[in-house]
């Protein structure tokens, strides 16, 4: 079948251009029977026209208020420096006057004096002039009535919503139940059914009277209408599952001063006033102005569309909602949050657009409108047969100019029959389950710690066969804490307690203070008192260690802060692997500290330090012994880092740190034990055809040795180190890449080339990113993890999937869900073909044969629901089992319907025909049925057994190779509850509705056999899976061995 499927509906996952989503969207064609249903969950290509053509505008609107603002810097800059400290007093209150016009009484009382609508252009349009007048941000926040050391009162945070708006932007609203049951209504063929109802009861009751001529065309109505609100339920339903998951991807918190305290708060919790901390990767929350901070590169493309990043300082001080921190870091005064914001107004038409369709969901519209062509002509051909035979007869009958209105009510019903079999042959449900089973899979994922941004992500990590991760808070628990020391040429273990005691016989009071000046200066992190004035660190846990250790000596944060003055920072990047700081000391001197991976570190000593202070020249002897020191730690699987200082001489530059002459203080080994399950989970991964390869920045022997614990470098596998990879020539690179399982001192670049070798050897690779730098990898790479807790936004935004606990083993679970999305939809596919099949092909027989369908369209409608809604959420909402984790991973060019599938189509379809024709044709004299409704009874009891068939064969279809279709079954209570539904409505149909279902009630021997004759399907399936299938091997590519394959392994 997949060969009939055209090549537009082939949607790879990295390539989703307008024009592809477009081509399948054009070859679906006409054969779609509700296309408000059928396309709810793809993209809206019109939508993303729209907001490409706004983003333009707004871009072209921030590039002339940039030139505007130059302009502005220029004037301002050739200008005595007085004439802008002392604008001239009318002038002053002109603006005051200006600004507070039309301030609310509720703003004035508060303390504001700067109106919301008067306060927001200034950061908008980069309003410099203003802001001068204003006196800076100094004088703005005293506007805003806060202070930029204490920041926002959290009692005045209702007043400052209420008065400038809060952090939220305007979103879509959400559907209620009765627009989903509109939506359901718009089915073509069931608006033709309800005309066909309705005409039918004009007609019966014309012919046969109240109340026996409405029960026909009431049966169809009350079918539909059965139809419709089961199909609502199931679509809303969903739609509020993605709802939550949406709500869940917007929490993102950022640091601000409040009360005086710095904290954690929601963006959407940010307010006016409000002081915000950007570090590297935080997405800028809001409009504000720059305070203070040191080289805060920002990257502005999201709004402006240029792809060179601008320096934020005092100068420039303008910072938009929706901009990313690329390097440094800052503070800034928020001063217009929400839909007053040109990213809020941006983000209010982005919520319109809608998601990407998947592959499969592509794929499976393919499948759908194939068997849809089908059931057309099989719907048609039924109609023309059976029209054609009632002609015949009434010519042989010499009726032909005789008609009455119980021929037009014939005639009808046959038409009527012919719409449901196309409502029974278009599976409008398969793409629609690809959505139900992820939209399940990604409700039960974030209950296990791994929130899916992208639809897409889970379905194609069930086809990852290489995960590319990170070590440091992935395979390890981040909980770091400072293990041993080399300081002065000794060793020492550190023990909690502290160590302040132990190093003071040995090492002097001047070398501790230089020590604690480099831990508490050379930092990005911050030790702050909490509400109950205890000592917490903010900051990343390596950060954290160290200074955790400068308090264990007896250091204190804040005296060392406010005895040196920061001259300069140059913040760490994964690209540098290093820190470094300039300060002004007590004394008016001038010192240099570094602080960053040994090997880097170490190469920029001459000098190390000596138990009294003093300086001693490093050696080629020494340098070789502390490369054994460092080595001997990485080797225990500890993380390294060294402190250096360097005093500067008189006629040093103001801007430059040195990157040579420093004088090394001290190397430290970082403890970071392997997270609980990570060996188990690498374990998983290596059965189930998926290699592991860590990709790191810590030392080549830390890295190996923590690989070697988890189980990823095994004895013939290969460590190598970033700079020896990326000097690689593109063959050298192909040849040890499948080789290759730690890369250590890797940059993010060295990450990137791996991925993009990787895909480019026809890999399904997964990546997992925390960093601003990863971003590029994350893009390249199939799936993207970025991580909840280490993560920046930016490597967040950039990402499929973000890993709430940082865990491997949440991204191995990903991808068991993604696997079982994969095989739960072709459950299902297997289970509506068969159906498929038997119902065309019964009604199609029957009606050339014997002149009439055995099934009504009632029957027809009810035998859709089971095969479709009821079907998709039995078979596409099974949860994983074990065994999906020791097969192969299923390549993107496998057939997704695998000869496998078709064997068990073919096999139930000839079993389900041949027992339904048997009946049809001789079920009379096989029954022994006789009497004025001996046909009533035979074509209820066709019905039955159809119908159990199909209750059996949904059992079947749970397990498409092994035998033991039942594992699992009773602890899964949405597949047992429809099961259970089914067949309890289907008893009401037959013994209560018979009247509109074309039914009469049967006796507890008929009742019998129908579940027999349906149950003996289950043996069928045990036959047909002892029917051996070769399935088409794929072709390996270089370097890499075809996985082991069989019944085991399913």
């Amino acid at each position: 079948m997949e060969k009939l499927i055209s090549k537009d509906f082939d949607l790879l996952q990295n390539d989703r251009s307008e024009e592809n989503l477009l081509r399948w969207r054009k070859a679906v064609g006409t054969i779609v029977k509700n296309r408000r249903r059928r396309f709810r969950y793809v993209a809206d290509l019109e939508k993303r026209s729209e907001n490409k053509e706004r983003i333009r505008k707004l871009s072209e609107r921030i590039r002339v208020s940039i030139l505007a603002y130059s302009a502005a810097l220029r004037f301002i800059d050739g200008l005595h420096p007085e004439a802008l400290k002392e604008p001239s007093g009318p002038r002053e209150e002109d603006l005051d006057a200006d600004i507070q016009n039309g301030l609310p009484e509720e703003a004035r009382v508060a303390g504001f004096q700067i109106h919301p609508d008067k306060l927001a252009p200034i950061v908008a349009t980069y309003d410099i002039k203003t802001l001068i007048k204003l006196k800076g941000v100094e004088g703005l926040s005293k506007k805003l009535h806060v202070t930029l050391d204490e920041g926002v009162k959290s009692s005045d945070v209702p007043v400052r919503q209420n008065v400038f708006g809060s952090n939220h932007y305007t979103e879509k609203p959400s559907k209620s139940f009765w627009m989903f049951v509109w939506e359901a209504l718009h089915d073509l063929t069931l608006i033709i059914l309800m005309v066909c109802a309705v005409v039918s009861i004009g007609v019966g009751l014309a012919t046969e009277g109240w109340p026996k001529g409405m029960y026909d065309g009431l049966g169809i109505i009350l079918s539909i209408l059965l139809v419709v609100m089961v199909t609502a339920i199931s679509d809303y339903r969903q739609s509020l599952q993605f709802k939550e998951l949406d709500k869940e991807k917007k929490k993102i918190f950022v640091q601000v001063i409040r009360d005086g305290i710095r904290q954690k708060v929601s963006i959407y919790d940010l307010v006016v006033g409000d002081v915000v901390h950007l570090s590297i990767g935080d997405q800028v929350p809001a409009d504000g102005i720059f305070i203070s901070g040191y080289n805060l590169l920002i990257d502005q493309s999201s709004l402006t569309g240029e792809s060179v990043p601008v320096y934020i300082y005092e100068k420039r001080p303008f910072l938009l909602a929706g901009s990313k921190v690329q390097d440094g870091s800052g503070k800034m005064l928020v001063t217009t949050v929400g839909m007053r914001t040109e990213w809020g107004k941006l983000m209010e038409t982005l919520s319109e657009e809608g998601e990407d369709e998947t592959p499969l969901q592509v794929k499976l519209n393919g499948v759908a409108t194939i068997i849809g062509k089908i059931g057309l002509a099989f719907a048609v051909t039924t109609f023309l047969v059976l029209t054609v035979r009632f002609l015949v007869e009434k010519g042989l009958h010499q009726e032909f100019t005789k008609w009455t209105s119980g021929d037009a009510l014939t005639l009808l019903n046959y038409f009527a029959t012919a719409v449901t079999i196309i409502v029974v042959a278009v599976p409008e449900g398969l793409p629609l389950a690809v959505t139900l089973s992820l939209a399940f899979a990604m409700k039960k994922l974030m209950n296990d710690k791994a929130l899916v941004r992208h639809l897409s992500a889970c379905e194609t990590m069930g086809s990852a066969t290489t995960i590319c991760t990170d070590k440091t808070g992935t395979l390890t628990t981040n909980h770091m804490v400072v293990n041993k020391i080399w300081i002065c040429g000794e060793v020492k273990e550190v023990e909690a307690s502290g160590q302040r005691a132990t190093l003071d016989p040995v090492i002097s009071e001047n070398v501790i203070s230089i020590l604690l000046q480099g831990i508490f200066n050379n930092t990005g992190s911050e030790v702050v008192k909490n509400k109950d004035g205890k000592n917490s660190i903010l900051g990343t846990p390596t950060e954290s260690a160290i200074l955790e250790f400068g308090l264990l000596l007896g250091g204190d944060f804040d005296n060392e802060r406010r005895s040196c003055k920061l001259l300069k920072v140059e913040p760490f990047n994964s690209e540098k692997k290093k820190m470094s700081v300039l300060l002004s000391l007590p004394d008016g001197k001038v010192r240099a500290f570094c602080k960053g991976a040994s090997e880097i570190i170490l190469k920029m000593c001459d000098k190390m330090i000596g138990t009294n202070g003093e300086t001693l020249h490093l050696s080629e002897e020494l340098v070789r012994d502390t490369m054994n020191v460092i080595n001997g730690f990485a080797g225990e699987a500890l993380r390294t880092l060294c402190l250096a200082f360097k005093d500067m001489d008189d006629g040093f530059q103001e801007n430059n740190i040195p990157d040579s002459g420093y004088t090394l203080i001290i190397i430290v080994g970082i403890k970071d034990p392997v997270r609980p399950g990570v060996k188990k989970a690498v374990k998983t991964c290596l059965a189930a055809g998926i290699t592991v390869r860590m990709v790191t920045g810590d030392n080549v022997n830390t890295a190996k040795a923590i690989a070697e614990e988890c189980g990823i470098l095994l004895d013939d596998d290969l460590a190598i180190e970033g700079p020896d990879f990326r000097h690689k020539s593109s063959d050298q690179m192909s040849q040890i890449i499948p080789k290759i399982k730690v890369m250590a001192r890797s940059s993010p670049t060295d990450k990137h080339v791996l991925v993009k070798n990787l895909r480019g050897m026809k890999e399904v690779v997964a990546v997992t990113g925390d960093g601003t730098n990863d971003a590029p990898a994350l893009h390249e790479a199939d799936i993207g993890f970025a991580m909840g807790i280490a993560g920046t936004e930016v490597a967040k935004e950039s990402a499929d999937v973000i890993v709430l606990d940082d865990n491997f083993a949440t991204i191995v679970n990903v991808a068991r869900w993604g696997r079982s999305v994969y095989i739960n939809i072709q459950k299902f596919v297997q289970f509506q073909l068969t159906v498929n099949i038997v119902a065309l092909m019964i009604n199609f027989i029957s009606a050339c044969v014997s002149g009439s369908a055995p099934l009504t369209a009632v029957q027809l409608l009810w035998v859709n629901l089971i095969m479709d809604t009821l079907g998709a959420l039995a078979l596409a909402t099974e949860p994983p089992h074990e065994g999906l984790m020791k097969r192969p991973p299923v390549l993107s060019t496998e057939s997704f319907i695998t000869r496998t599938m078709w064997r068990n189509i073919i096999g139930q379809s000839i079993y389900q025909l041949a027992v339904l024709l048997v009946l049809n044709f001789v079920g009379k004299k096989l029954l022994g049925l006789s009497g004025s409704d001996a046909t009533a009874v035979l074509n209820t009891f066709i019905f039955n057994t159809f119908v159990f068939c199909q209750v059996f064969n949904e059992i079947n279809s749970r397990d498409i190779e092994k035998i033991n279709i039942f594992r699992g079954m009773f602890g899964n209570w949405t597949f047992t509850g429809i099961i259970a539904a089914t067949v309890i409505f289907q008893v009401i149909i037959v013994e209560f509705l018979g009247t509109f279902a074309s039914t009469v009630p049967l006796n507890w021997q008929l009742w019998l056999l129908s579940v027999v004759l349906g149950a003996v399907s289950l043996l069928i399936a045990v036959v047909l899976k002892c029917i051996p299938v070769n399935e088409k091997t794929k072709a390996q590519h270089d370097g890499y061995e075809p996985l082991p394959s069989g019944p085991d392994l399913a």
